[in-house]
């Protein structure tokens, strides 16, 4: 039964509160006098109000802009790093060449595996500014430093800098954007619209980062290219001690939950679950199409700089469609979003696989990047929605881990299906990223048949 509490007048008011499920957008407080619900840890925290979300509005307006613009920054030191870093290898003969290029590379990402304990040293920060700030600073000391002392010093204390620098990587991803919602404050439309914008600093670094590796190489070398994405990362460090302070409710002050209990509430609470395994799937194939693009642009155009242009699409689709979402907020249960974008996502790679000719074919790819970009920033709200606020870091950094990790499983088989055409590696792509949509539906009917008692958040839906 709801409580009731007495007005002046006599009356009754309920102050009963509806918590969010997997088919139930989250609804904000509509009664103006009604009393505060106390934080939660399965669901957003209540929406602030109206006169205090108006007077905060100019200034979290200005704290996102500095938040986007250190994402942006850091973000595109780190998606350039491994092309800087092969570019420098080749430039210095005698040094290892592509192959230690790569290696690097390689080391670069895989710290990635430590992300968990990485978030969970953010969540138990006083100031989680500070944390950030120190971590994109380290890694640019640590990427200027690997172009300063490659070749002076022994390739192992070299690669040592790259691990150092790789452990930051978590954090300029899920871990910045766990970070997000509590700068913008508690409106929901804020949120989705600043994750919108978070979405599209993705997109922006994944083709500003490689572009001012090429751009500075061809002008003044690739050592300066690797110094000059180094300086970046501490700028955004710089920028972050820029932020106020984040407004962090009761609950998520408390203590970070251990890493072991942050991966059970991702497995068993059930929008969590199904988007994870979701797109981890779909991750399969968004990993491989700047592969085969490159493969099919070359049959449909008989020249390498086709393949490419297929591959820029994509990127200029993947960037308008965060554009996108960032104008345009989603609105609704996120992971009802995600479903149908994984659906339209689908439909656009299957389109990728039947176009006729190289026009419909350009179409078709941005149509694909779009659809990927839009579903990334519905996962994310799926993220926000659904971590508890002593988790929340490490539930965005495990997800985005998984998602990387599949990410490279397909850019590695897309380069095994690409050779017995790219036709079919696409329309095999479509199939895999229809099974997450079938997955997902079916973990939520049998969700459905469970006793109450078993998981008690999923048995609302």
């Amino acid at each position: 039964m709801p409580d009731r509490h007495k007005r002046a007048d006599g009356k009754e008011t309920s102050a009963t509160l509806r918590t969010p499920d997997a088919t139930t957008a989250p609804k904000e407080q509509e009664t103006a006098g009604a009393p505060q619900a106390p934080d939660r840890a399965d669901g957003p925290p209540a929406p602030q109000p109206q006169d205090a979300q108006r007077k905060s509005r100019r200034p979290r307006g200005l704290s996102l802009a500095v938040y986007l613009t250190s994402a942006i920054l850091v973000r595109s030191a780190s998606g350039g790093a491994p092309v800087a870093l092969v570019a420098l290898t080749l430039a210095r003969p005698g040094h290892g060449g592509a192959a230690l290029g790569g290696v690097l590379a390689a080391l670069l990402t895989l710290p990635n595996i430590a992300g968990p304990w990485m978030a969970r040293w953010l969540e138990e920060a006083r100031d989680p500014r500070f944390q950030l700030a120190a971590a994109f600073t380290v890694f640019g000391l640590m990427l200027a430093g690997t172009g300063l002392t490659l070749g002076r010093l022994p390739v192992v204390l070299v690669g040592v800098l790259v691990i150092v620098g790789g452990l930051c990587d978590p954090l300029m991803t899920g871990g910045l954007s766990s970070r997000l919602a509590l700068i913008v404050g508690e409106d929901t439309r804020a949120q989705r619209r600043a994750e919108g914008w978070d979405s599209a600093t993705y997109g922006t670094s994944n083709i500003l980062g490689p572009a001012a590796v090429a751009a500075i190489t061809a002008l003044t070398g690739a050592l300066s290219a690797v110094v000059a994405l180094g300086a970046a990362g501490m700028l955004a460090g710089l920028l972050m001690l820029a932020l106020p302070e984040e407004h962090r409710t009761a609950a998520a002050k408390q203590r970070s939950m251990p890493v072991r209990d942050a991966l059970e509430v991702i497995v068993r609470k059930g929008p969590l679950r199904r988007v994870m395994i979701a797109t981890m799937i779909t991750s399969v194939s968004t990993g491989g199409v700047m592969v085969i693009a490159v493969v099919f642009g070359r049959n449909l155009q008989g020249s390498p700089g086709a393949g490419a242009a297929l591959g820029a699409a994509y990127g200029v689709g993947n960037l308008c469609g965060a554009l996108l979402t960032g104008a345009f907020p989603l609105t609704g249960e996120p992971e009802r979003w995600v479903m149908r974008l994984i659906a339209a996502n689908a439909v656009a790679v299957g389109l990728c696989a039947l176009v006729p000719g190289y026009v419909f074919a350009l179409a078709a790819f941005a149509l694909a990047g779009a659809t990927s970009a839009v579903l990334f920033t519905a996962s994310l709200a799926v993220r926000s929605v659904y971590s508890p606020p002593n988790a929340r870091a490490q539930v965005f950094v495990t997800m985005a881990g998984l998602k990387m990790a599949a990410g490279s499983a397909g850019t590695a088989l897309a380069g095994t299906l690409v050779g017995i055409g790219p036709r079919l590696a696409l329309c095999l792509n479509a199939v895999v990223v229809a099974s997450a949509v079938t997955i997902a539906l079916t973990d939520l009917r049998l969700t459905r048949c469970r006793p109450p008692a078993a998981d008690p958040e999923d048995a609302r839906v």
